[in-house]
């Protein structure tokens, strides 16, 4: 759906252009205004991706009023004069209709400028970041790299948690704490069910009502962790 805006000063015309727009269903007609000073505040007020105008207006002609726009949206010009033509496409302007315009005419301007948007919409979309896979941990003097899908779980104690990892025959002991892992650690991938107790949700492999299993490895639940347990299930 494209916001659209007509401004033209003579009440028939605008009426005109009123009813074509309205037989468009991808055109979202926002305000019909009389001269440009009347866009400009609706302007202000809504974001507007098309604009319909007359140029010979009292005040503040079609062609002075978009060429004053810092942020351009897709311009449509209807006007009785064909002397502007070459003026306006320096505004880069979708097109350029001379009154009276058939309806046939104004739907093929109103198609390219929905094609120029969709084109422009595809243009500014940031695509998604990769997603994080790993974050690093000091330990044994060293930055070292964990990924997410290396961990089975990890116990805290004090200062440190111990990290029980898919690829090593011995704990990771590292300098941290839960509440510093929360930063780091997904939650769609990992539990706690302890005071002293995450694991990975991957990793379970049978529950119980007080204690979780990881393969042959039972973990007791918290009383205070077991809604995060029922919410799992």
């Amino acid at each position: 759906m494209m916001n659209c805006i007509a401004i033209d000063d003579e009440p028939l015309a605008l009426e005109l252009l009123k009813d074509n727009i309205s037989k468009l269903p991808f055109l979202n007609l926002v305000a019909a205004c009389n001269n440009a000073f009347e866009a400009m505040e609706t302007m202000e007020k809504y974001p507007v991706d098309l604009v319909f105008i007359d140029i010979q207006m009292p005040g503040l002609t079609g062609l002075q009023f978009i060429a004053s726009l810092e942020k351009k949206p897709l311009v449509i010009f209807i006007t009785a004069y064909k002397q502007y033509a070459v003026e306006s496409y320096d505004l880069d302007v979708v097109d350029y209709l001379v009154k009276p315009v058939a309806l046939e005419r104004f739907i093929r301007a109103c198609n390219r400028a929905k094609e120029l948007h969709e084109l422009k919409s595809a243009t500014n979309i940031v695509p998604n970041k990769p997603t994080k896979d790993h974050f690093f941990v000091n330990a044994d003097y060293s930055q070292v790299k964990i990924t997410f899908d290396d961990i089975i779980w990890m116990k805290g104690y004090g200062d440190y948690i111990k990290f029980h990892l898919k690829s090593a025959e011995h704990p990771l002991v590292v300098r941290t704490s839960f509440r510093e892992l929360d930063r780091e650690l997904p939650p769609n991938k990992f539990i706690r069910i302890h005071k002293s107790y995450a694991v990975a949700i991957d990793a379970i492999t049978a529950i119980r009502k007080n204690s979780i299993f990881l393969g042959d490895k039972e973990l007791s639940v918290g009383e205070t962790f077991r809604k995060n347990i029922e919410k799992l299930l």
